[in-house]
């Protein structure tokens, strides 16, 4: 009897999922952009991500959905097209989704113009994409304008600055952002650390 139940519970929930999707497919149809993003959203996450032609079937709802103002729709066309490696598309939408504050899509331009991804490299820019990130709370895109202002590219080397980002990486999360800065400012306060510091203390 308990079986019973079971099975009649997992056929009732199934026809149920099936009713929705075809009701998210019909609204979807019928210019409703939130049900646009609903329908495609399973098609490009999860194993059918792998699956060429099921992506390729739930991008063309992601795209409907962000024509028709959905904006996470836009935001999951620019995610979708930098996994693709089809940069120079991707950037149209995630320089837009950055501009409306989407954290990931600020660290992935800010990726972009570092490493050139069809585009000239440009740090300054690089730097720019990866502060707001940071400002929204990306740990890493935080560690990477401490590298920047490390190594000086597109602007003058700084260790205050470095520490600065170092802490902020720290503050939201990220370890490698706490370990580095308790090194620098131990460093500025004359506190010896590393492995030095360990190999020393065996011979006191």
């Amino acid at each position: 009897m308990f079986k019973i139940l079971i099975s009649l519970t997992l056929f009732t929930l199934g026809t149920l999922l099936a009713s929705e999707t075809v009701d998210l497919k019909v609204a979807c149809y019928e210019n409703n952009a939130t049900a646009c993003y609903m329908y495609g959203l399973p098609m490009i996450t999860g194993e059918n991500e792998k699956v060429q032609d099921i992506r390729e079937e739930g991008l063309s709802y992601m795209r409907k959905a962000c024509l028709l103002d959905e904006t996470r729709g836009c935001d999951m066309m620019g995610k979708n097209y930098y996994k693709n490696q089809n940069y120079r598309i991707a950037r149209e939408y995630l320089e837009k989704s950055c501009s409306r504050d989407v954290k990931f899509a600020c660290e992935t331009m800010g990726t972009i113009y570092r490493d050139g991804h069809d585009v000239r490299p440009d740090d300054v820019k690089s730097r720019e994409f990866y502060e707001k990130a940071c400002d929204l709370k990306s740990g890493d895109a935080c560690f990477n304008v401490a590298i920047i202002y490390r190594g000086g590219f597109g602007v003058e080397k700084s260790r205050v600055k470095e520490k600065e980002f170092y802490k902020k990486g720290c503050d939201v999360g990220l370890k490698a952002g706490c370990d580095r800065f308790v090194e620098l400012d131990n460093e500025d306060k004359g506190i010896e650390t590393g492995i030095w510091t360990t190999i020393k203390s065996w011979f006191k």
